[in-house]
């Protein structure tokens, strides 16, 4: 038996309050939400990292963003969404399981954007970043 968490709400014996699946991912209300209807998304199987999802588990999970972007917005009214992972421990993941996030947004609801999560880019120019990924 597993010790992970979301494999063990994916095998059912960890009770969740589920948004959304299919036979690759399971979407659910995060219980230590940040926002009204805060979602997690899951690839079924035990992947830790999003470099070593399979083609067909990445876009399921790009799917499952969209779908439950839908249902947020049309049943709780959502004025916007910030979506992200936490891809590896030095990025603040805790669950070695990749998940995704949605926010739900609400206006006034006092939140920053994506922007606000790290300000430290580094002594090199994007020129020099640049040509380090060609």
């Amino acid at each position: 038996m597993t010790s992970c968490p979301f494999c063990k709400i994916v095998a059912g014996e960890i009770p969740s309050h589920k948004v959304y699946e299919n036979n690759l991912v399971l979407a659910f209300l995060d219980v230590k939400p940040h926002a009204r209807g805060h979602t997690v998304i899951i690839p079924r199987i035990h992947q830790v990292l999003a470099k070593d999802l399979s083609e067909s588990v990445y876009l399921a999970l790009m799917k499952a963003v969209r779908e439950v972007i839908r249902l947020l917005k049309d049943k709780l009214s959502a004025d916007g969404f910030n979506v992200g992972w936490n891809d590896g421990s030095s990025a603040g993941q805790v669950v070695p399981h990749l998940h995704l996030h949605i926010f739900p947004r609400y206006n006034g609801d006092g939140g920053g954007s994506m922007h606000s999560i790290i300000s430290h880019p580094g002594s090199q120019s994007v020129e020099e970043v640049a040509r380090l990924l060609d």
